[in-house]
């Protein structure tokens, strides 16, 4: 693998809520490593998603998205794992204890697989097709609506 194009500032705000995304991974196998109680686990993950996340994915698909062909496969992918970690989310509302660990760790696994994905496939991709013009328009579109991410979670149950 090549060395890596730099980021775009269109896509530095959006990089910077993955490396949040990556944090709520890694705590949330922190807590399972620790044994913290999946109701602690999943409450934060609540907050993250419902704060953090889908915001996340309708600024990608209202701004970022729309910089590509709806028929271009990568989109098509990328719109794909954002319905998947939707229908995920609400399916870990449905399980009971036991089976919840599980569910979370196969929901962190999905959330580190889809931020690499953007990360090493999706924005440099764009990257390379898109316009600079385009570029320069999508960061003034980003930057009008992008929140960025602040913790405001009180629960530090990642921590020894």
């Amino acid at each position: 693998m090549g060395k890596p194009l730099k980021r775009h500032p269109a896509f530095v705000p959006v990089s910077r809520d993955h490396h949040f995304g990556l944090l709520l991974v890694w705590k949330i196998r922190q807590g399972r490593e620790i044994g913290i109680a999946p109701d602690r686990l999943f409450n934060y993950v609540k907050y993250f998603y419902s704060t953090h996340m889908e915001p996340h994915f309708s600024l990608e698909e209202s701004v970022i998205f729309s910089y590509m062909g709806k028929n271009d496969l990568l989109r098509k992918e990328v719109e794909s794992q954002h319905r998947d970690l939707r229908d995920a989310y609400k399916e870990l509302r449905e399980f009971k204890k036991d089976d919840l660990l599980n569910k979370l760790n196969e929901f962190c696994q999905m959330v580190e697989a889809h931020i690499r994905f953007e990360e090493r496939k999706l924005f440099q991709y764009m990257q390379v097709e898109l316009l600079n013009k385009e570029l320069e328009e999508m960061e003034e579109k980003v930057a009008a609506i992008h929140k960025p991410v602040t913790e405001d979670w009180e629960d530090k149950f990642w921590v020894k």
